[in-house]
């Protein structure tokens, strides 16, 4: 039987091959969108909490914010509080392409659990937290 850290990375990769597909049509990337949607939880990051909470690196998320910002999808404002540090914020655009592909990630997510009964879906959302809890 293959390792518990197999079937995640196995399953990562799966999801990942998926989601880039969904997300091509948006003209982004799974990570952009990864970093979107952790703008839309949580707007008005530094770049380097951007970058741990998409799990990029720095000098990747600096590549990464420079693109979504040329397509006007984020925008950067100087943080009143410090400001020698740049905010960075989803735009208009950045909500509505997230909303554009919304009906399609779900339906990947509802695949993911489409052979788990939902009491078993639950138990799996809460086992995927406990696991990166322990990690993180």
């Amino acid at each position: 039987m293959p390792s518990m850290l197999y079937l995640v990375k196995q399953l990562e990769l799966a999801v990942r091959a998926r989601l880039d597909d969904l997300v091509r049509s948006a003209g982004i990337t799974a990570l952009q969108y990864t970093a979107l949607t952790v703008l839309e939880r949580h707007d008005g990051l530094s770049a380097a909490q951007l970058a741990r909470d998409s799990f990029v690196t720095a000098q990747s998320m600096a590549d990464m914010v420079r693109a979504l910002e040329s397509r006007g999808l984020i925008r950067r404002e100087r943080n009143a509080g410090n400001r020698r540090e740049l905010l960075i914020r989803l735009t208009p655009a950045g909500r509505a392409l997230l909303a554009s592909v919304a009906t399609p990630v779900q339906d990947l997510e509802s695949r993911l659990v489409s052979k788990m009964s939902p009491d078993e879906a639950a138990d799996f959302r809460q086992s995927l937290i406990v696991a990166w809890q322990a990690l993180a």
